[in-house]
């Protein structure tokens, strides 16, 4: 199952406030650091607000932070609310499959579906920061440092 970018980047974006826990970081910076549209982070902000992952800040040295603490922000959770998870028609509220009710290919994605959520539910955004050394190297490089600097 592929991710939207829109979710992708919802993950992304929670992690980068994750590793800058106690900081107030703007759109821009993000933006820069992982090379996505600021509008696109507008939308990505707006919802991950609205749903309570993370809190704005304005004013003049305004920005995201996070809204709780990254061991209660669940992985599982967050696919759930932003991705489209009925993978066929026929998992659709209203859907139609020709082959109901002999057709096992429903159950069989359902199955599957649930295994892959049941894993992601084991995770927390704080599973994914353990290795925050490593992760701040790979953000912080010169490069992208002198990039956000101006």
């Amino acid at each position: 199952m592929q991710l939207t970018i829109f979710t992708d980047t919802s993950l992304r974006t929670l992690m980068y406030l994750g590793i800058k826990e106690n900081e107030i970081i703007t759109l821009n910076e993000i933006s820069t650091v992982y090379d996505v549209s600021i509008n696109h982070l507008k939308k990505i902000a707006w919802e991950l607000n609205k749903s309570g992952y993370i809190d704005s800040v304005n004013g003049r040295n305004g920005g995201y932070k996070l809204a709780q603490s990254p061991e209660y922000i669940q992985i599982g959770n967050i696919i759930r609310k932003y991705e489209n998870l009925e993978l066929v028609t026929c998992m659709k509220k209203d859907g139609f499959c020709a082959l109901e009710p002999a057709c096992k290919l429903k159950r069989a994605l359902q199955e599957a579906l649930d295994a892959y959520l049941n894993v992601l539910d084991q995770y927390t955004l704080s599973d994914l920061l353990t290795n925050q050394d490593e992760l701040v190297e790979a953000l912080f490089s010169d490069y992208k440092m002198k990039a956000i600097q101006h």
